[in-house]
């Protein structure tokens, strides 16, 4: 029988001295206090910018080489590296293959918790086997304990296929340092639930997990200035910025910005370039080609005036 803890020391099952009174307090203190507490979160994730940087280059250098981005966790971290590579998709227009996410448990896990398949490490390392991962590969794995053995499974066998590894934990002590390329360990102290790590720990680590793919996909030319020009057009609302889109970088109003869309198959990369080029939409993609997706590369314009002169319009 096991006389000692293995996690007792961690920081994410610490303590919180400001809620030992939790159930006591009113409704609105308990507000206040949860709001006090996540407003140290911010700071947490600003003392880990260096590292952040460091593994968002690592990530676009990867992409670039034509490697594969995985998302691998358990629980509450699982679930956010699932809505990370869920979103880049209808965002971004990635092939779901190029972002993918493991989660302990499958896809059932995500609506519906699975106790002890965290616990599982060989199940993680055979996770990520069946990816088929290369050195071209980056995987980010996330566990706020940095115990999960899932992870570290998952961790281990990507390592011995040469696979880059940024470690993202609320654990800042981890021994994976050395194991890993970059570990993100933002500092969040203790839950205002003590072990509820889909607090502070959640919210910290779905900035860093923000930081890390938007990074990646600007650096890849996913976006004219800040102008979402990638986007899938699957939806009413999503053909509506579209149109924006066009009409704030072109001038066109909102009738000839859908007609220049429906010429160009609705791709708002395509359509700027052909109206600021005169080129035909063949023409237009494979100038686009030659500036590796860049829309300001392809044109050699600066788009950020016509935002700026709506502004001072208004």
């Amino acid at each position: 029988m096991s006389t000692s803890s293995k996690w007792k020391d961690l920081p994410t099952e610490a303590i919180n001295p400001a809620s030992v009174e939790l159930d006591k307090a009113s409704t609105e203190e308990i507000v206040q206090l949860m709001l006090s507490e996540d407003g140290k979160v911010v700071a947490s994730v600003q003392r880990e910018r260096a590292r952040i940087a460091m593994a968002a280059d690592l990530l676009t250098s990867a992409l670039r080489k034509g490697g594969r981005l995985f998302f691998v966790g358990a629980g509450t971290s699982g679930r956010l590296g699932v809505l990370e590579a869920a979103e880049m998709t209808p965002t971004f227009s990635t092939p779901s293959s190029l972002v993918q996410a493991v989660m302990a448990g499958g896809r059932g896990a995500f609506f519906q918790a699975r106790e002890g398949v965290e616990d599982n490490y060989e199940e993680g390392a055979r996770s990520i086997a069946r990816l088929r991962p290369t050195r071209r590969d980056v995987l980010v794995g996330v566990s706020a304990s940095g115990m999960t053995p899932f992870v570290r499974g998952a961790l281990s066998r990507a390592r011995r296929n040469g696979v880059r590894i940024i470690f993202v934990t609320c654990w800042p002590g981890t021994e994976l340092q050395t194991f890993v390329d970059v570990v993100i360990a933002p500092s969040v102290g203790p839950e205002v639930i003590a072990g509820s790590t889909r607090l502070k720990a959640g919210t910290a680590t779905k900035i860093v997990l923000n930081m890390l793919t938007t990074i990646a996909m600007v650096r890849m030319g996913k976006t004219y200035g800040n102008l979402m020009v990638d986007l899938t057009t699957g939806s009413e609302k999503a053909r509506d910025r579209a149109r924006r889109i066009v009409t704030t970088v072109t001038g066109l109003d909102h009738e000839e910005a859908e007609v220049l869309l429906r010429q160009a198959r609705w791709n708002v990369k395509a359509a700027i370039v052909m109206q600021k080029t005169g080129q035909p939409c063949a023409g237009a993609l494979a100038r686009l080609r030659e500036a590796h997706g860049s829309v300001r590369a392809a044109i050699g314009e600066d788009v950020e005036p016509r935002p700026r002169a709506s502004f001072r319009s208004r």
